[in-house]
């Protein structure tokens, strides 16, 4: 059991310009005392660093004023000893009247071990940094970082949060980061410190709602059970899945396994299509019909294909190795030598080889280069270091001039010892495969108002929405209040203009489920 200590900080007055809009704020900081090492000062006596900012700007027309407030909170065991510094970004509109009425949201990234800069800078925040629209690299700074006329400040309290050992968050005292790298463990940290900040900002009774993107997704899941379950009940309003990863059987390819197969194909098919590997007549069809055409077949022939194994008679192999061969853009020979089984690192790597190219994972829109043209898989995602450099840059240059930030140890934007450490058990008796869709399910059951928006990319194959959707045709999960949203981009699909606009305005009508705003 862990409670939490944050202290508040006090304006000083010193007023400064923002770097890229004229917005002025106030900085104020509390006194700091960097962490003991083990068997140093007790580290109960750390003083856990706020600073407070204000800012003005405007979103859709709209003069918004509001105090953003950078810090960490120190959670603590019932000893009152520190088990962990979580740092987080909460923005906060200056001229809420009813807070009851002023939806709060807690939004953060996956990985597992990823800070949540991405729909920070990226989507939600007040801030965003732009990388080039048709799929290239970002190159090397200047980057460019302006006022965010997408924000969703207008329509909610927004609070980024950086789980254990991601951005400038720590484990404390005897504990150490594995004590936290875990999906139920994880789960409960992240709905302690949003129970304090509750208590903290009197914010019981507002309307409150998650937003997590890929592993974020599924923490949003496990986190609704942390939190409604037992009797310190927090109910949720609404859980958004950017980019959904909830039952890892559709996404791991192991022998014996072929739901990844049936739910990776449409994402092939749109892929092939965007890369000009189907025919003429497929490509009259416009991607949308295109798609669909490959989800039935996927769902029908393929997967009947794959269950019946070495039963399939000859005919029906060759017949569904031709519309694999048509859905995929890979030859009917390549598709014979996988055995009609063409997983995902393979496909990047496959569909351009004849141009030596490859393809992205995460947004396969983007295309690279490898050291040569052979092997199995790629040698790296261009569709991850082609936006890396200026969303890393951009959170940096934002906490340390406009918020204001003094903390000087190293901000974690993706730890590779999070992700290596996590403990993926959430039952003590699951097998392989990790599926957290059922708590939204219970959720749903438990609480009238619950609702969940879906945002899927059709150029992602870190998350297909295939595999999405068969997840949610299951699970005891009421597709009622499920809205599922196509955007034709990838896994991070607000990198891409339109697709951002499209996401925004979906999100925007997820906050107003009755249309009045």
């Amino acid at each position: 059991m862990m409670r939490v200590l944050n202290k508040k900080s006090t304006p000083a007055g010193l007023t400064w310009a923002s770097m890229l809009l004229p917005l002025l704020f106030t900085v104020s900081m509390v006194g700091h005392a960097e962490p003991a090492q083990k068997g140093e000062a007790k580290v109960d006596k750390l003083v856990p660093e706020v600073v407070t900012t204000k800012h003005k700007m405007t979103i859709q027309n709209q003069k918004i004023s509001y105090q953003a407030i950078s810090g960490e909170t120190i959670l603590e065991d019932d000893k009152g000893e520190p088990q962990a510094s979580i740092f987080s970004i909460t923005y906060l509109r200056d001229d809420v009247q009813d807070s009851s009425k002023r939806p709060v949201t807690f939004i953060f990234n996956g990985g597992p071990g990823s800070a949540s800069l991405w729909l920070h800078m990226g989507l939600f925040g007040p801030k965003r940094v732009i990388v080039p629209a048709d799929a290239k690299d970002d190159g090397a700074a200047p980057y460019r970082i302006e006022s965010n006329d997408y924000s969703l400040l207008n329509e909610s309290d927004l609070v980024f949060i950086d789980p254990v050992g991601t951005g400038f968050s720590r484990a404390l005292g005897e504990k150490k980061g594995t004590d936290f790298w875990g999906v139920k463990e994880d789960a409960q940290s992240i709905a302690e410190f949003i129970r304090r900040w509750l208590i903290e900002h009197k914010r019981w009774n507002s309307p409150k709602y998650l937003a997590g993107e890929s592993y974020g997704t599924t923490r949003a899941a496990a986190l609704v059970d942390e939190l409604q379950g037992g009797w310190t009940d927090i109910s949720v309003n609404g859980v958004m899945l950017i980019s959904s990863i909830l039952d890892f059987s559709h996404a791991r390819y192991q022998p014996g396994n072929n739901q990844p197969y049936i739910g990776f194909l449409p994402t092939m098919a749109a892929t092939a299509f965007y890369h000009n590997k189907v025919s003429d007549a497929d490509k009259a069809l416009g991607l949308e019909a295109f798609v669909e055409q490959a989800r039935q077949f996927a769902i029908k022939d393929y997967a009947l294909a794959l269950l019946q194994g070495s039963r399939l008679a000859q005919s029906d192999y060759q017949a569904v190795r031709k519309q694999l061969a048509r859905f995929t853009g890979l030859s009917e020979s390549y598709l014979d030598r996988v055995n009609l089984r063409v997983s995902a690192s393979r496909y990047t790597k496959e569909l351009l080889r004849d141009q030596d190219l490859t393809i992205g994972r995460l947004d396969s829109r983007y295309t690279g280069k490898d050291y040569d043209s052979g092997g199995d898989s790629t040698d790296n995602d261009p569709s991850g270091y082609g936006i890396d450099g200026a969303y890393t840059a951009a959170i940096h240059q934002y906490l340390y001039e406009d918020l204001g930030v003094k903390l000087s140890r190293p901000f974690n934007v993706l730890s590779t010892d999070v992700n290596r450490g996590w403990n993926w058990n959430i039952s003590g008796k699951q097998m392989h495969y990790v599926n957290v869709a059922p708590y939204l399910g219970q959720a749903q059951r438990e609480n009238k108002d619950l609702r969940i928006f879906v945002g899927n990319g059709y150029f992602d194959f870190a998350t297909p929405f295939f595999a999405t959707e068969n997840t949610f045709a299951d699970n005891g999960i009421d597709n009622s209040r499920v809205t599922m949203h196509y955007y034709k981009a990838g896994h991070m699909m607000y990198v891409e203009p339109a697709s951002l606009a499209q996401l925004v305005q979906d999100i925007r009508a997820f906050y107003h489920p009755n249309g009045v705003k």
